[in-house]
Order: C-alpha cells, then sequence, then structure tokens
C-alpha cells in the first residue's frame, strides 16, 4: 500500500493530490493518506467517497490522521 503525506497541504489541492495519486493506482488497490485535522479531516474522505471511492479507515494519529483509501472504477 502506497502512502501519501498531505500535512500541511491545504484544501482543495489535498483532494487534487489525493485524486492525482489514486488515478496512477489499479483498481482495488489502496492508498493510506496523511491529513491534518479540521478542514481536510472533514473534505478529503467526502469528496473522495464522491468520487466513487471506499474509505477503508480513518484513525487519528498524534495530530494528524490517516486515512485508507480503496480506488474503485470511477
Amino acid at each position: 500500500m502506497e502512502e501519501l503525506d498531505l500535512r500541511g497541504v491545504i484544501c482543495p489541492y489535498n483532494f487534487v493530490k489525493t485524486k492525482l495519486k489514486l488515478d496512477t493506482l489499479e483498481i482495488g488497490s489502496r492508498l493510506a493518506v496523511l491529513l491534518d485535522d479540521g478542514e481536510p479531516i472533514r473534505n478529503v474522505p467526502k469528496s473522495i467517497m464522491n468520487e466513487g471511492h471506499h474509505v477503508l479507515a480513518q484513525d487519528k494519529v498524534d495530530s494528524y490522521y490517516r486515512i485508507v483509501i480503496q480506488k474503485e472504477d470511477s
């Protein structure tokens, strides 16, 4: 599973970078994304699900969040 560290990246760039990374992966692949608290963790998972992908996990780690996304055919 690949990991994308987007801590310190503001909205909407964190969503755009997540979407671009997902575009490079095969269907069924998983991607771990590190996000800051606040707007990023509120918006990115919702936007990813709206794109048709699945958020399999969302865990708080210290002062940031780690979400695991499974790429679906969108």
